[in-house]
Formats: structure tokens, C-alpha cells, sequence
């Protein structure tokens, strides 16, 4: 099970650290908030297929982890 996932430099996002607890997780908000691209980066850090424009401007790269 995913318990935790960390963020660095992934499109708009700076840095972030999610933590997941046992039964159901929703991610709700306002349209335009940001859903979409926690879910990419998601799909991302369980193996999907990367892009270029995924890294945040300025950065020299990316960081999507989760624990082994």
C-alpha cells in the first residue's frame, strides 16, 4: 500500500509530502486547484511515462518518491 509520496519540482509544484492513512483517500478542491497534476505525478512515481514539460520551469529536474 502507498503511504507516503514526495514531490520536488513537478510542474507547478515546488515541494510537497503527502501521507496516506489506512481505508479511503479523496483529493477534493476547487476546479483549477491542482487535482490533475497530484495525480500525474502520481501515475508518474508508479511508473508511467515521463515528459519534458513535467519538470518545472527553472528546474533541472524532477523528484517523485515513495517509499520502498
Amino acid at each position: 500500500m502507498l503511504s507516503t509520496l514526495t514531490i520536488h519540482n513537478f510542474v507547478l509544484i515546488d515541494r510537497v509530502h503527502l501521507t496516506f492513512e489506512n481505508g479511503f483517500t479523496i483529493f477534493t478542491g476547487e476546479t483549477g486547484a491542482g487535482k490533475s497534476i497530484l495525480l500525474d505525478a502520481l501515475s508518474l512515481a508508479l511508473g508511467a511515462r515521463a515528459q519534458g514539460q513535467m519538470v518545472a520551469a527553472g528546474s533541472r529536474a524532477t523528484i517523485l518518491s515513495v517509499p520502498a
